[in-house]
């Protein structure tokens, strides 16, 4: 199929204007990390000294100026992952929307970043994982986990506050420990949109060009806004507004779990792959407005300039993935409940971070541009 043109490069430079902007209409809020409570001013790269003139009374002789050789020495500022091997955030997209009760998280997707050579991966993590574990002191059961599918942790931290210690909000404590320990990292920061916000910032920036696999079809979508609606979106090459590239984000029926994590992932690789810097700039108003309302997020304000420079070496084209499905990591399941083999899910995983190339020659996988034109439905 015909891919549409590449606007901003190979790399996720355009995401970081996205994360600069969920940052700053963020900053403040009640999720924010303990040590990054209050907003800091912009950071200043470097200050430029005045120049110095000379004032040479009339009464005076005039002499050649004095030359003075002035040696700056600057500290370079420590960087907000100094002293991690990896800088790991949590992508979270909540189903909260009209006329729908509690928050499910039903997308959870892990980004994990080498700070040192830029290579990146990317782990979708199934809605129906099970028996997640959780650390000593968390939590209310004897198994030491969370008995329940990931996608209702969200909601337990706000039932059961006390059961979820930690710097943020019980939700945001559980869900970084739950799933630092799938994976065997240490996660950093955390963004949250929700349904309506999704859909805004999509559409502020002018909707996204995905290369459709295989017609979907939901005769009964739950629509953002509340009520149904049926939805078809068509095989090949489409041009989707927010409305519909949320749909295609969603919809699991006459379809599963597993393809619609796949569908995510794609979409989130060609949102970031078509952003133009034009188009963000004319919907401005209109994505900022959706981050401030629709957005939570930890990510350092006042560390934007460190983030720009690190996402910026990021290269789609090593960009690792796996799938998390129940037919490679299944261990036993029920009803839609399903446990994991969370050893071979973390084995997988630390080879994709330590060599990306690792997916194609070890764990039979391909690059994000040829599995985005699979269908898994």
């Amino acid at each position: 199929m015909m891919r549409p043109r590449w606007r901003v490069g190979r790399t996720v430079a355009g995401f970081v204007v996205a994360i600069a902007l969920v940052a700053a209409a963020c900053a403040g809020d009640e999720d924010r990390a303990a040590t990054s409570s209050s907003a800091a001013p912009p950071t200043t790269l470097a200050a430029v000294p005045a120049s110095t003139s000379t004032t040479t009374s009339a009464s005076t002789t005039t002499r050649p100026p004095t030359t003075t050789t002035q040696v700056t020495t600057t500290t370079q500022p420590p960087r907000f992952w100094d002293g991690a091997e990896r800088l790991n955030v949590l992508l979270l997209g909540s189903d909260a929307g009209v006329g729908r009760t509690g928050t499910r998280t039903d997308s959870i997707i892990l980004v994990s970043i080498d700070p040192e050579s830029g290579d990146a991966a990317m782990f979708s993590v199934p809605r129906n994982l099970t028996e997640a574990p959780l650390p000593e002191g968390m939590g209310l059961w004897s198994c030491d986990c969370f008995p329940d599918i990931i996608t209702h942790l969200w909601a337990n931290g706000e039932w059961y506050p006390d059961a979820f210690p930690g710097p943020q909000s019980p939700s945001v404590n559980a869900l970084k420990a739950a799933l630092g320990l799938v994976f065997d990292v240490d996660i950093q920061y955390y963004a949250k949109v929700d349904l309506a916000g999704f859909v805004a910032m999509v559409d502020a920036l002018g909707g996204v060009t995905i290369d459709v696999p295989k017609t979907i079809v939901d005769e009964a979508y739950p629509h953002e806004n509340g009520g149904t609606e049926y939805v078809v979106i068509e095989e090949g090459t489409q041009h989707l507004d927010g409305h519909l590239a949320l749909a295609y984000a969603r919809i699991r029926r006459n379809s599963g779990d597993f393809a619609r994590m796949h569908r995510q992932r794609c979409l989130m690789v060609a949102m970031v792959d078509q952003l133009d810097l034009s188009d963000l700039t004319a919907g401005y108003r209109q994505f900022a407005a959706a981050v401030a309302d629709h957005v939570e997020t930890d990510l350092p304000l006042d560390h934007l300039v460190d983030l720009v420079d690190l996402l910026s070496r990021v290269d789609l084209d090593r960009l690792a993935t796996l799938r998390i499905t129940s037919h490679t990591y299944g261990a036993s399941g029920h009803a839609g409940y399903q446990i994991y083999d969370l050893e071979r899910i973390q084995a997988d995983a630390h080879t994709l971070m330590e060599d990306p190339t690792a997916q194609l020659d070890t764990l039979d996988g391909d690059g994000i541009e040829a599995t985005c034109d699979q269908s898994f439905d």
